[in-house]
């Protein structure tokens, strides 16, 4: 049952009485303003009525995340005159409330801003790094094997997080408000609650078991005796509540120095973590150039590393624009044999090159560049599959869970945020820190654990991302601005694990090469393929005959749930079109007029 807000009902009732009147010839109608529309011709621009799929539609900005909730926060702080990083980390703070499987205090990320009056565009770099006592084989068992357990299910597994730093970073840097005024939503709804839905129901059902094992995590997210909530009941967590109203007072510190910061470290020392305080004290966000490139005359900006979404984002597209891809239509069966072809060379460059730059030379300019592209675009031939056995990473010169979570804003003054940020697993390790309200991430599995053997998303490692102490892990996430003649054109960004940067990748060329609006993008259904395993996964929209000829050239195709989950926004011609990705619910892009 949809409940709509009183001042929202007794708004839409006004307006219906007025026009009742004005409609009768009543001479009330002068006291009613009504808003203007704009011409019918404006109206075609902003959007097809043939299309199939629709963007939401706005004229002063736009905010689009994995919760409808927390894109109404956003969007009233749009409102309220906040710019674009105000109304992002209110989102993120308000995401660690009702989206808690991946929204997070206690993981990490990245955050791409676009400054409009200074025409740049920076990276914050946010994400979790390795406790000082972490070592390079500290999930090898005694048989020599990874314990994917100790890995994934422990307190021993977390890294240091990074969210609360790099909020409180981007805000101080970049925002107009106080860190108290965009907190302040999410105190709320984590007091007063908000109604389970079925997409809840369903990922607590799905992680029930882990769960379960803790104590603390029974009593804050499960009724008494660790029942399940149902649909429809209200959820409150109050000690979350009392964790936002305490950093809105103290800040950073209060998490990192703080009471905050000695709670994680008494749950560390008693559940064998690494974690330090002054591991937690030491912690640093970092502020660095994005990767920046140009396709299709459309400029790109995206994550450097440790981050590997920027750097093969950028590969892909390269290696897309030396293909002959005249006549090769938009979702057709030779399309997705270019995009895996591509796909397979990048995650063999990943497997090899890509880590820590603080503590590995990563060729970032070699794997970018359009003389490599064209070196491995060659190799790619449209008649057949290459196996992955034959693959090898490439030579350049010198020159992650499935719900991690993300959102996008753009602000009435051009000003843009592309954010992704996650716990890894859903709900991270399960383990909750007592009296907080806080789920702690299991990050350390994006590290390699063993040289050649795949963590957790099946994605290969090597000695790049082997685990060292205050490194931080690789990953996936990919959050990307794109301009066009210098001006803000798209953001976009996905959770998804290993699947983010070719789900991004797609969401681009459906834009930027096939024209399509930014909800037929969002729509079209993907395709994946990572190097190892040798399969190429599809969705189960993909026509049956396009898999027939995909199996006819050679691969071994899997149907695949749902790849990604995109929440985008388009600014064109001075409106801004939002779409959230409908293959997880509750998704919602909302608009500010």
């Amino acid at each position: 049952m949809n409940i709509i807000p009183f001042r929202l009902f007794s708004s839409a009732v006004t307006l219906s009485v007025a026009a009742i009147f004005l409609l009768a010839g009543c001479e009330q109608h002068k006291a009613v303003s009504l808003p203007k529309t704009p011409p019918i011709a404006d109206i075609d621009k902003i959007v097809n009525y043939y299309d199939i799929h629709h963007p939401v539609i706005g004229r002063k900005g736009m905010v689009v995340s994995q919760s409808e909730l927390a894109s109404n926060i956003g969007a009233e702080i749009l409102q309220r005159g906040g710019n674009a990083v105000d109304a992002a980390v209110a989102v993120g703070f308000a995401l660690a409330v009702v989206l808690p499987r991946a929204g997070n205090l206690t993981g990490g990320g990245f955050m791409l801003v676009h400054l409009a009056e200074q025409n740049k565009t920076i990276a914050i770099d946010y994400r979790e790094t390795a406790p000082a006592a972490a070592f390079d084989d500290m999930f090898i068992d005694s048989t020599g094997e990874v314990d994917h357990s100790k890995a994934l299910e422990t307190l021993y597994a977390a890294g240091v997080p990074g969210t609360v730093a790099g909020f409180e970073y981007a805000l101080k840097h970049y925002g107009t408000m106080t860190l108290k005024q965009v907190i302040k939503p999410a105190v709320k709804i984590a007091q007063q609650g908000f109604m389970v839905s079925d997409d809840m129901v369903r990922i607590v059902k799905k992680t029930q078991v882990l769960l379960q094992k803790n104590a603390e995590t029974c009593r804050v997210f499960f009724k008494k005796n660790c029942q399940l909530y149902q649909t429809g009941e209200l959820f409150k967590q109050a000690d979350l509540a009392n964790t936002l109203v305490y950093l809105s007072e103290q800040g950073a510190d209060g998490f990192y120095q703080g009471d905050i910061a000695k709670k994680i470290v008494s749950a560390m020392a008693q559940g064998q973590g690494l974690i330090t305080l002054e591991d937690l004290r030491n912690y640093q966000v970092k502020e660095v150039s994005p990767i920046k490139s140009r396709f299709n005359g459309y400029e790109i900006f995206t994550m450097p590393p440790p981050s590997s979404g920027g750097v093969h984002l950028v590969q892909m597209l390269n290696m897309l624009e030396q293909l002959p891809l005249e006549g090769v239509a938009q979702g057709s069966a030779a399309m997705m044999h270019f995009q895996a072809e591509i796909f397979k060379r990048a995650y063999a460059d990943r497997s090899k090159y890509l880590g820590d730059p603080d503590f590995v030379d990563v060729p970032v300019n070699g794997i970018t560049s359009k003389a490599y592209a064209k070196q491995l675009s060659q190799q790619i031939s449209g008649d057949k599959v290459t196996p992955s056995v034959q693959i090898n990473a490439g030579q350049p010169s010198d020159y992650e869970s499935p719900d991690t979570t993300h959102f996008s804003v753009m602000d009435k003054q051009g000003n843009v945020v592309s954010n992704t940020y996650t716990l890894n697993h859903y709900y991270g390790s399960g383990i909750t820190i007592p009296g907080t309200g806080l789920l702690m991430n299991n990050t350390m599995d994006d590290f390699s654990a063993k040289t050649g053997t795949p963590n957790s998303y099946g994605l290969v490692g090597g000695k790049a991302n082997a685990i060292e102490a205050q490194k931080r892990p690789l990953s996936s996430m990919t959050p990307t601005i794109v301009l066009k003649s210098g001006q803000p054109f798209l953001a976009t960004g996905t959770p998804g694990g290993s699947k983010i940067i070719t789900s991004v990748f797609q969401q681009l060329v459906n834009i930027l090469w096939f024209d399509m609006n930014v909800s037929e993008a969002t729509n079209a259904p993907r395709i994946h393929h990572q190097w190892q395993p040798d399969i190429l996964y599809v969705e189960q929209n993909i026509a049956a005959d396009s898999i027939t000829l995909l199996q006819q050239k050679g691969y071994q195709v899997e149907i695949s749930t749902s790849l990604g989950s995109l929440q985008s926004i388009m600014l064109k011609e001075g409106v801004y079109y939002g779409a959230a990705d409908p293959r997880r619910p509750n998704a919602k892009a909302v608009a500010v007029n």
